[in-house]
This record gives structure tokens, sequence and C-alpha cells, in this order.
């Protein structure tokens, strides 16, 4: 597989961020170009995909950027992992279903080699952890397929102020809460970008 990885030390704006996945998806359907996998952190930023509605904002005042991937309201910051990729599904049997379980079975590996049980909702889009007295996200998937080609990603709340979801309905949903792996577990993430490379790579070949 010709992917290319790339890993940003430094937070990267969002609209910029947004625009080099759009030039990517652009070259590789013009066949100048690798696939993509992009590991980085945004600031605070509060981000709208394409079926959000104004009643999924309870703080007016936030900074809202409308976005093209799917899904609903989100928030992205310090703290949080973003996996961004550009994946031919050209290549990959045209096969949207596939893929995703690819992200979510490669989020749920990575958790459990944390010694973290996770699970995928066939109804919420999402990696969810079981606390015990109700589920919380821990994992955001938002994607978009143009020309058979899938971009956006998802992200991973490592230990981000969860007080920012408090603004939103997260993804819509009102009935279940939101986490992140310090309050689940508190204990070394550091080499987590690595483990969700290892798990990606495993589940592309498959």
């Amino acid at each position: 597989m010709n992917i290319d990885v790339k890993k940003s030390a430094k937070p990267v704006n969002y609209k910029d961020a947004i625009d080099i996945l759009e030039n990517k998806v652009l070259e590789i359907n013009k066949g100048k170009s690798n696939e993509l996998i992009w590991l980085l952190e945004h600031p605070s930023i509060f981000t709208a995909g394409t079926s959000y509605r104004s009643s999924d904002i309870i703080d007016k005042s936030i900074n809202l950027i409308k976005t093209s991937r799917g899904g609903k309201i989100t928030w992205h910051g310090p703290g949080q992992l973003i996996c961004y990729f550009v994946i031919d599904l050209n290549k990959r049997g045209k096969d949207i279903r596939k893929f995703i379980k690819v992200i979510e079975n490669s989020i749920i590996d990575t958790l459990n080699n944390f010694n973290i049980d996770s699970t995928s909702d066939r109804n919420n889009i999402g990696i969810w952890f079981n606390s015990g007295k109700e589920l919380k996200k821990v994992a955001a998937i938002g994607i978009r397929v143009k020309k058979w080609i899938a971009y956006h990603g998802f992200s991973i709340n490592i230990n981000n102020n969860l007080n920012e979801y408090k603004k939103i309905i997260p993804c819509g949903i009102k009935d279940k809460g939101i986490t992140n792996l310090k309050e689940i577990k508190n204990q070394d993430y550091t080499n987590i970008s690595d483990e969700i490379l290892n798990n990606l790579f495993k589940y592309l070949k498959a």
C-alpha cells in the first residue's frame, strides 16, 4: 500500500487541514498522489457536519465552522488525537461500510491495548465506553466520500477538557455522555498514535 503517514507536532488550524485533505482527494483521483493518514491536534474549535441542526447548539456564542463531513456538531481541541485520512476505496471494493468497520476495529483494538474495553454502536456512530451507569462516547467518526475516495477521519479523547461539550449536544445525542481516556483510566497514552497507525495498517491490509 502506498500510504503516506504524516504527524504534526504543533496544532493545525482546522480550515487549513481540510483544504489539504480536499486537495489530496483531487490528486489521488488524478493518480498523482499516494493515500494519506495524518495524525494531529487542533486548536479549540466546534465543527458542524452536514446533518447538524441549530438546536444542537446550547451556547450560541461558540465559534462554529460548517464542514463537509457527515455527522452533526462536535468539538476539537487540545488533548484530543485527530486522525485524518484520504483513502481510495476504488482499490478496496468501493465498500463504505467495510471501511467504517476498519476505523471502528482500529480504535477498539488500540484501546484494548491500553486495557480499555470499548464498543461500536450500530445506531450511534463512534466508539463507546460503558461506565457502568451509562454509555459514554470516547471517539467520534466523521467521513465523506467523493468519487470513492474517503476522507476526514476520527478523533479520540485523551485528556481534553470535557466541559466544552456542555456548550453543544455532541453529535446530536442527548441521552449518552462524553468521556476521555484519562477519565476512564489514568495511565500513560504517549504511544497511542503509534498503536492507531499499526491497527489501521493491519485492517486496511485485511
